[in-house]
């Protein structure tokens, strides 16, 4: 059957950088009879313990990784992850996959680096865990066979031919999300001070369904945690927006995000409900 005759045409799958992403995605690939590669040189011991304990095979260098992997993915932080691809990009023999957070803009400059042009851009939607259930979203003219990782267990899903759309979307996202997460913040704050919180979350849910009101503090509290990331993560959506329209409710999440991160500077991850942090911001005032 087809699905089973592709199964072999994986044969090693590279990693450049072996953070969580990863070490949670070779770690699958593993399990499934994937011989993984990478290089830990020059990197913490952590890693390098991690990569060893995995069952991982050491390259000497990304280089090497790039020469002899079928598929060999980019998983660095954004601000290298052109200069990676320079380095690399006379010798990947295979598929070369930037599943990096950043911009559509630095997806195609890191893969016009490439010289055999087998190109995607992956874009991971969502927190990354052992099960690998988070979508990931591809696109470019070899994003099929970056898919055939479906069949060891990876959640992949083909956008497009052009490189740039997976990334657009995730930017889009998040754009969405982050928005949606600044408006729930200020109106639940506007309603605990009038101390109408509970009445909004009952005739909210009645509007947003079922379990509104626990995905509605669990995005409370988690803002309040991340509040440092979301808002530098926010300069690259506005950015971003800015090459298609003039943006105006991303600037405004930014001010939301950035005014958070001044109230709760010192409060750390002692509270445990939508209250202490609402409490503490009202005492900074």
């Amino acid at each position: 059957m087809e699905g089973s005759s592709r199964r072999f045409d994986i044969i090693k799958v590279g990693f450049i950088g072996f953070g969580e992403v990863a070490s949670t995605m070779a770690s699958k690939l593993l399990a499934m009879g994937i011989e993984v590669l990478t290089a830990t040189k020059g990197r913490s011991e952590r890693t390098r313990t991690l990569a060893h304990d995995l069952g991982v095979s050491e390259c000497d260098d990304i280089r090497e990784v790039s020469r002899k992997s079928d598929i060999v993915i980019s998983a660095v932080t954004p601000g290298v992850a052109v200069k990676v691809a320079k380095k690399v990009g006379d010798h990947v023999k295979g598929v070369y996959v930037d599943i990096n957070n950043v911009a559509p803009s630095t997806v195609k400059e890191a893969l016009s680096h490439i010289s055999n042009g087998r190109v995607v851009d992956a874009a991971i939607m969502g927190r990354i865990t052992k099960d690998l259930r988070v979508k990931i979203l591809a696109s470019g003219d070899s994003a099929h066979e970056f898919a055939r990782l479906s069949d060891y267990g990876f959640n992949i899903e083909v956008r497009s031919g052009r490189v740039g759309d997976a990334s657009a979307l995730k930017m889009l996202r998040s754009s969405y999300t982050k928005g949606v997460s600044a408006l729930l913040w200020e109106t639940l704050l506007a309603a605990y001070n009038m101390g109408l919180d509970e009445d909004l979350l009952e005739i909210l849910e009645e509007t947003e369904g079922e379990g509104f009101r626990e995905r509605a503090i669990s995005r409370v509290m988690s803002l309040a945690f991340h509040s440092k990331r979301r808002y530098e993560e926010m300069k690259d959506v506005k950015s971003f927006l800015s090459e298609n329209i003039t943006p105006i409710m991303s600037k405004c999440t930014s001010k939301i995000f950035k005014e958070i991160i001044m109230r709760l500077d010192d409060l750390g991850r002692s509270f445990e409900d939508y209250s202490m942090i609402f409490d503490h911001i009202k005492r900074s005032l």
